[in-house]
């Protein structure tokens, strides 16, 4: 199944069909590795699913035992590294990408959903839009990260930039808002969810009603929070980091909607994040971004593969794990030098009623 018959928003600007000749050569170049493999995804489900749930199984054994926390905390961590492993396979269910079967992809989505606390049918469709409009100036505000440009930040209210300048926090970017959005904001649809998006909400919500109850029935509802939380956390506050930093670095390609182009926001405006490959293989070679923004039905197990034998893809420069730290202080996108820069570069604000 093609990217366009599954994500028509993805290519219906009429005025891209032209315009990149080198596009069409691309894709093409691109195409065969755009074919999910069953062996290959349940090789992933068993490498990944059997030890989170063995280690979330080790933990409420400890807790019922009385073991000390920390242990249990301990064990949190490779678990919510697990769990990120977990939203990838997600992630590649909502571009039709995991299983040849999009019947298969769908359930998939939904029991990956449940453990993610994210409605698979909601999170896809702003997930689309975000695809579509990466990079885009004039098109921000659907599964993206908020972004200000200077001037609009000069020209808010003092309100607003006080509220801004606290959501770009490092600590509460990525500590108190990876948890709330999953916890929280992932509860409701999302603004202008359809029929469909709204039933995918609820019927995630009661999975994890249901999970809760059950959870708590045996364990004890203290015993559930107490393991779960941890793992959530990490796991959103890993997630959280990767999205940003994806489209958030030093040289990102963003532009006005009459100059925008395709496939500039996808070599130029996503990331290629060079990870050691223990990290690399716990997130799900998500790191690769610029491929999967060039094709997005790539599965997550075919893109170092990709990588490797398209030269073209290799020519974007990689983000490395120093330079990555750079991107906590680009806050503001400067129109006119065409570059993230950060709160400190403002020098002067004018007074605002």
């Amino acid at each position: 199944m093609s990217d366009q018959t599954t994500y028509p928003e993805l290519f219906a600007p009429a005025e891209f069909a032209t315009r990149q000749p080198a596009r069409e050569q691309l894709i093409q170049a691109v195409a065969k590795y755009a074919q999910p493999d069953y062996q290959k995804a349940f090789w992933q489900l068993s490498n990944t699913f059997v030890p989170y749930l063995a280690l979330w199984a080790l933990m409420a054994y400890l807790a019922l035992q009385g073991y000390p926390y920390w242990i249990t905390l301990l064990l949190a961590i490779p678990a919510g590294c697990l769990l990120v492993r977990i939203f990838i396979f997600f992630h590649d269910c909502t571009h039709g990408a995991f299983f040849p079967s999009r019947k298969g992809n769908k359930i998939l989505g939904y029991l990956a959903g449940t453990l993610v606390f994210t409605p698979f049918e909601d999170w896809q469709r702003t997930h689309v839009i975000h695809h579509s409009a990466s990079g885009n100036l004039d098109r921000r505000g659907t599964g993206d990260v908020w972004t200000l440009t200077v001037e609009e930040y000069i020209k808010a209210p003092r309100s607003t930039r006080i509220i801004y300048r606290l959501f770009r926090n490092p600590l509460v970017l990525f500590s108190i808002v990876p948890l709330f959005l999953f916890v929280v904001i992932n509860r409701f649809p999302s603004p202008g969810a359809g029929k469909r998006e709204r039933r995918s909400v609820v019927i995630t919500n009661a999975a994890i009603a249901g999970i809760i109850l059950a959870m708590g029935l045996t364990l004890g509802f203290q015993n559930y929070w107490l393991i779960q939380l941890p793992i959530l956390w990490i796991a959103a506050s890993i997630g959280m980091w990767m999205f940003y930093v994806q489209h958030q670095f030093e040289n990102v390609y963003w532009s006005r909607n009459e100059q925008w182009d395709l496939t500039r926001s996808g070599l130029e405006g996503s990331s290629y994040y060079k990870l050691p490959k223990m990290m690399q293989w716990l997130v799900g070679n998500i790191g690769l971004h610029h491929i999967h923004h060039v094709r997005a039905n790539i599965p997550n197990y075919n893109l170092q593969r990709c990588y490797d034998e398209v030269p073209a893809l290799q020519a974007v420069e990689p983000l490395t794990l120093r330079k990555s730290l750079q991107s906590l202080w680009l806050n503001l996108w400067d129109e006119q030098r065409n570059k993230l820069v950060s709160f400190r570069a403002i020098k002067t604000l004018p007074e605002q009623d």
